[in-house]
């Protein structure tokens, strides 16, 4: 499998607080690879440097072999970034708001219907894309968000926390959602606080805690190494 993603020896600071320690990983095509720790282990801090959103400090960031300091344009061409809080306009419907947010990426009105046809089918919201926004409940807000970030057809998106508040059944879509996509080629980084939900979605796993990967491998690896039914016993046998 080719690789996607390169991280090398990532390292961010504020101020005197270096929240990323040197960090390095890879995410190869079609694979889903998870980030998982607590909150303020460097999650989103990492997804945000290689979304373009923040500087690094240290290190070497690649997406397809360009490097991020030197083609960041080459990033935003190629990947999308759903965080964790994002929102849609409650005003529009949710069609307005795929054809909104779609007429930034296209280059002809045939691709702008193209992506809108996409985002519908990916979200799953039927009639309701007519209705507007503002009376959505919060799975079906995530899906269309969902829908915009994969729309595109990104060879990387970056998805943080993507169930953050959702129930079950919704939780259940949207990661479906997700593997449906990474089966047909699609990379994934995503960040997780519910280690739970990364074991069943990811391919590989990198367990961070304060700034450091602790170890990277497969949930079956990880929890053979250290002898644990789930990942969250991993990461508690590590960090004890």
């Amino acid at each position: 499998m080719a690789t996607v993603l390169e991280v090398r020896g990532l390292r961010k600071f504020y101020g005197h607080f270096e929240a990323l320690k040197g960090i390095s990983f890879e995410v190869r095509e079609g694979e889903i690879f998870g980030l998982i720790g607590p909150n303020g282990a460097g999650k989103t801090t990492t997804l945000r440097i290689v979304a373009t959103l923040l500087a690094m400090s240290g290190g070497q960031v690649k997406l397809l072999g360009y490097d991020l300091r030197e083609n960041p344009e080459k990033f935003r061409e190629n990947i999308s970034y759903l965080p964790e809080e994002a929102g849609a306009y409650r005003n529009l419907t949710g069609l307005d708001y795929l054809r909104f947010m779609a007429r930034f990426y296209d280059r002809s009105p045939e691709e702008t219907e193209r992506f809108i046809e996409r985002a519908m089918a990916i979200a799953g919201l039927g009639d309701r894309l007519k209705d507007k926004v503002g009376t959505y409940s919060k799975g079906m807000v995530r899906k269309l968000l969902l829908a915009r970030a994969l729309m595109t057809k990104p060879v990387l998106a970056i998805l943080d926390e993507p169930t953050s508040g959702l129930d079950v059944i919704n939780s259940l879509e949207v990661r479906d959602i997700i593997k449906r996509y990474a089966r047909e080629g699609l990379s994934v980084l995503l960040s997780s606080h519910n280690m739970l939900e990364v074991e069943y979605l990811s391919d590989r796993v990198a367990l961070i805690d304060q700034g450091k990967i602790l170890d990277i491998g497969t949930p079956q690896e990880l929890k053979e190494k250290y002898e644990a039914p789930n990942l969250e016993v991993v990461f508690r046998r590590i960090v004890q």
